[in-house]
């Protein structure tokens, strides 16, 4: 059983930066960040699997830094250069795979329905 705890969202102006943070217990091979909108359906915004290799998508590449402090057991997310279609709920979220000779699966993937553990989610609001 893996529990997830996110903080650090809150509202800035276009081009402003936040720090999202999320507490985490249990395997955590596999973490992402996702959010949603109002209206539009959830989306992948970063991940890191068990390599500690992260993958961003493309429309926060280069804004968006995802990290992980594995004594601490918690995910992060800086975000910086904010737009205002930034702005939605942002959920942490811990896929429990099985691994065996390098390969796990499910693999790590921004596909919402693969994953098994989600917080309750942290409101990110930009302002333009």
């Amino acid at each position: 059983q893996v529990q997830l705890q996110e903080s650090g969202g809150g509202s800035v102006q276009s081009g402003g930066s936040l720090k999202l943070s999320c507490a985490a217990s249990g395997d955590t091979r596999c973490m992402a960040w996702f959010r949603q909108a109002p209206g539009k359906e959830r989306e992948g915004v970063a991940r890191i699997d068990s390599t500690g290799e992260p993958r961003y998508a493309d429309s926060v590449k280069g804004r968006f830094t995802i990290s992980q402090d594995n004594a601490k057991n918690t995910l992060y997310m800086q975000m910086n250069s904010l737009k205002f279609e930034d702005t939605a709920m942002y959920y942490c979220a811990a896929l429990s795979q099985y691994c065996s000779g390098g390969l796990c699966y499910p693999p790590c993937r921004h596909i919402a329905d693969n994953y098994n553990y989600w917080g309750q989610g942290t409101q990110v609001t930009v302002s333009s």
